[in-house]
Protein backbone atom coordinates (compact mmCIF):
# COMPACT_ATOMS: atom_id res chain seq x y z
CA UNK A 1 0.00 0.00 0.00
CA UNK A 2 1.15 3.49 -0.78
CA UNK A 3 -0.07 6.77 0.66
CA UNK A 4 -3.65 7.87 0.28
CA UNK A 5 -4.55 11.45 1.14
CA UNK A 6 -8.12 12.30 2.10
CA UNK A 7 -9.04 15.94 2.61
CA UNK A 8 -12.02 17.38 4.41
CA UNK A 9 -11.99 21.13 3.80
CA UNK A 10 -14.22 23.59 5.60
CA UNK A 11 -14.41 27.36 5.58
CA UNK A 12 -11.89 27.83 8.36
CA UNK A 13 -10.22 24.46 8.82
CA UNK A 14 -8.94 21.56 6.77
CA UNK A 15 -8.27 18.02 7.93
CA UNK A 16 -5.78 16.01 5.90
CA UNK A 17 -6.04 12.30 6.69
CA UNK A 18 -3.00 10.20 5.79
CA UNK A 19 -3.68 6.54 5.09
CA UNK A 20 -1.00 3.93 4.47
CA UNK A 21 2.72 4.68 4.24
CA UNK A 22 4.32 8.12 4.40
CA UNK A 23 7.69 8.06 2.66
CA UNK A 24 10.07 10.62 1.21
CA UNK A 25 8.59 10.27 -2.29
CA UNK A 26 5.20 11.51 -1.03
CA UNK A 27 6.39 14.68 0.68
CA UNK A 28 6.31 16.94 -2.38
CA UNK A 29 2.72 16.06 -3.23
CA UNK A 30 1.65 16.33 0.40
CA UNK A 31 3.33 19.72 0.75
CA UNK A 32 1.46 21.03 -2.33
CA UNK A 33 -1.83 19.73 -0.92
CA UNK A 34 -1.25 21.43 2.42
CA UNK A 35 -0.19 24.71 0.81
CA UNK A 36 -3.33 24.82 -1.32
CA UNK A 37 -5.55 25.34 1.74
CA UNK A 38 -5.82 28.32 4.05
CA UNK A 39 -6.90 28.45 7.65
CA UNK A 40 -6.19 25.86 10.29
CA UNK A 41 -4.77 22.59 9.01
CA UNK A 42 -4.74 19.30 10.87
CA UNK A 43 -2.92 16.15 9.83
CA UNK A 44 -4.84 13.09 11.05
CA UNK A 45 -2.57 10.04 11.30
CA UNK A 46 -5.19 7.57 12.56
CA UNK A 47 -4.68 5.24 9.58
CA UNK A 48 -0.99 5.85 8.97
CA UNK A 49 0.70 2.44 9.01
CA UNK A 50 4.32 3.28 8.30
CA UNK A 51 6.45 6.41 8.24
CA UNK A 52 10.03 6.96 7.09
CA UNK A 53 12.64 9.12 8.81
CA UNK A 54 11.98 11.84 6.22
CA UNK A 55 8.26 11.55 7.01
CA UNK A 56 8.91 12.02 10.72
CA UNK A 57 11.02 15.08 10.02
CA UNK A 58 8.28 16.40 7.74
CA UNK A 59 5.66 15.95 10.49
CA UNK A 60 7.90 17.84 12.94
CA UNK A 61 8.31 20.62 10.39
CA UNK A 62 4.54 20.79 9.99
CA UNK A 63 4.11 21.13 13.76
CA UNK A 64 6.75 23.88 13.81
CA UNK A 65 4.62 25.76 11.26
CA UNK A 66 1.51 25.51 13.43
CA UNK A 67 -0.09 22.51 11.73
CA UNK A 68 -1.72 20.15 14.21
CA UNK A 69 -0.70 16.48 14.04
CA UNK A 70 -3.30 14.25 15.69
CA UNK A 71 -3.94 10.56 16.31
CA UNK A 72 -0.36 9.45 15.74
CA UNK A 73 0.61 6.08 17.16
CA UNK A 74 2.76 6.13 20.31
CA UNK A 75 5.65 4.84 18.20
CA UNK A 76 5.42 7.75 15.73
CA UNK A 77 4.89 10.28 18.52
CA UNK A 78 7.97 9.00 20.35
CA UNK A 79 10.05 9.05 17.18
CA UNK A 80 8.97 12.60 16.44
CA UNK A 81 10.00 13.63 19.95
CA UNK A 82 13.40 11.96 19.62
CA UNK A 83 14.03 13.71 16.30
CA UNK A 84 13.22 17.10 17.88
CA UNK A 85 15.58 16.48 20.79
CA UNK A 86 19.18 17.44 19.99
CA UNK A 87 21.60 14.55 20.36
CA UNK A 88 23.63 14.32 23.54
CA UNK A 89 26.82 16.30 22.98
CA UNK A 90 28.65 14.95 26.02
CA UNK A 91 31.86 13.12 25.16
CA UNK A 92 31.95 9.37 25.79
Amino acid sequence: MTLKIEIVAGDRATVVRLIGRLQAEHLGILTKQIQSYSGAITLDLTELELVSLEGVRFLNSCQNQGIAVINASPYVTGWMKRERTPPDTEPC
